[in-house]
């Protein structure tokens, strides 16, 4: 059984081995996955993401064992930090999620950052299609917890649930311009800590500067005793009926699939002017002549851009 057979019949080794060539920039998967495309978007695409610590993968475990009590499928997509030595990564998800391992309904994969910013894999997007092909219900991203910058989920996601703490020593910690802005719905996990009722009463506070129609809900949770996991999943299915009903969702993807694209593209012209070791050479005695001040950094880039154009690469 080919690879397109296989997705289409739900066999994991199939959907795993094509996000593996998806990973690895394999050409051949970019070809499956344009010919499988019209089976995309059906799936519910959740990010989580939140400050390290904050219990992201516990809470991903429990609301994915939620789902499975209505019989869902789903799929998780962990991705974790890379480390900048090794290039390892600690995929400390499948310690959190291990049994969810034995369940055939639900399809993890873990895969580091590789050095990307913004909280998530550069292979994430191509993984998310290849789920919802394999035909998955929802879909969830859990980013690495990189702070104020992990803001790229919002690219990926319909709805993002924004996961805080009490007590990490910051009153205001992640409530700042960027991240606070792209969550849909908000917990407040590990609640029996001290200073919950505070750090939740802050996270409203905050949103009241919020004009849209929705104004994100703040739910109390333990994920680790399955505290307050029953009301946190109301919140995200209602954000998701929100989302439908308002015709917001398909708005909301035109605007994803925009800044996909763009991304691509950028993508496509760095391979083009980098892409091999003769053109990285021809830009190190640029940047010579730059850092010598023989010319500057503007003049440089226009002349490569023409060049890219006369050469008929653009």
């Amino acid at each position: 059984m080919n690879i397109i057979e296989g997705i289409l019949n739900k066999d994991k080794r199939a959907a795993a081995r094509l996000i593996t060539m998806m990973e690895s920039n394999d050409p051949e998967a970019i070809r499956i996955i344009s010919k499988l495309y019209s089976h995309t978007g059906r799936a519910k695409v959740i990010g989580i993401t939140g400050p390290p610590g904050a219990g992201k993968s516990t809470l991903t475990d429990k609301l994915v064992k939620r789902l499975r009590r209505e019989n869902k499928s789903v799929g998780i997509i962990a991705v974790d930090p890379t480390s900048p030595f090794t290039g390892g990564s600690i995929l400390g998800d499948r310690v959190r999620m291990t049994d969810l391992y034995t369940d055939s309904g639900v399809f993890i994969r873990s895969m580091g950052t590789r050095g990307h910013l913004g909280g998530l894999s550069k292979a994430t997007l191509g993984a998310v299609k290849v789920l919802d092909i394999y035909g998955c219900d929802y879909i969830f991203i859990e980013t690495v917890g990189v702070g104020q910058s992990e803001v790229d989920i919002v690219k990926a996601a319909d709805s993002v649930l924004l996961v805080m703490v009490p007590g990490l020593g910051d009153d205001i910690q992640a409530i700042k311009a960027g991240i606070m802005e792209i969550g849909d719905v908000f917990a407040v996990n590990k609640a029996d800590r001290d200073g919950a009722n505070r750090t939740q009463v802050e996270i409203e506070m905050m949103l009241d500067f919020n004009h849209s129609e929705w104004k994100p809900p703040v739910t109390q949770v333990v994920a680790l005793h399955n505290k307050g996991i029953d009301d946190l999943y109301d919140n995200i299915q209602k954000h998701l009926d929100y989302l439908e009903a308002s015709g917001k969702l398909i708005e909301k993807r035109v605007q994803n699939s925009q800044l996909e694209i763009i991304d691509l593209v950028q993508r496509d012209l760095m391979e083009r002017l980098v892409g091999n070791k003769e053109k990285q050479e021809e830009i190190y005695q640029l940047a010579e002549q730059v850092a010598n001040r023989q010319v500057d950094p503007y003049t440089v880039s226009n002349s490569l851009i023409n060049k890219m154009i006369l050469n008929n690469n653009l």
